[in-house]
């Protein structure tokens, strides 16, 4: 029988100079959880980092967990002020290096799907900007 394949996500060997990073967004399915994700992919393609799925943090994936000690930085795309990425990754003993919280961007959350790329934008820019430093 063949062995199950390990998840790629958090990849960090795939970061090309600079940091390596693994970017987690929010999962949420309010505008503000859909930014999130869009803001951690358009970062990926950037070179900024890897995007990640929170899910998989909070499974406590082995995997995922050695290219975390691997990367210099781990960033949380929050969505809202419940701040549900970081109390996942608080819970799985996880620093965080930065944390970004959409809401505190100017952003509303509102729960409909609807967002634009300015929106998209204003979250990248304060990632490349380091406004989430902790």
């Amino acid at each position: 029988m063949a062995s199950k394949p390990e998840c790629a996500c958090g990849d960090t060997s795939a970061v090309a100079g600079g940091k390596k990073r693994i970017i987690f967004p929010c999962a949420g399915t309010a505008n503000v959880g859909l930014i999130s994700n869009a803001a951690a992919f358009q970062l990926a393609d950037e070179g900024y980092g890897v995007a990640t799925c929170i899910a998989l943090l909070g499974s406590a994936d082995t995997g995922l967990r050695r290219r975390i000690a691997e990367a210099d930085e781990v960033v949380i795309i929050d969505g809202c002020p419940a701040t549900c990425g970081a109390k996942i990754a608080d819970l799985q003993g996880i620093a965080i290096d930065q944390h970004i919280v959409i809401t505190a961007l100017g952003i509303d959350k509102v729960y409909e799907r609807n967002y634009t790329e300015e929106e998209v934008e204003r979250v990248v820019s304060a990632a490349w900007e380091g406004k989430g430093r902790t």
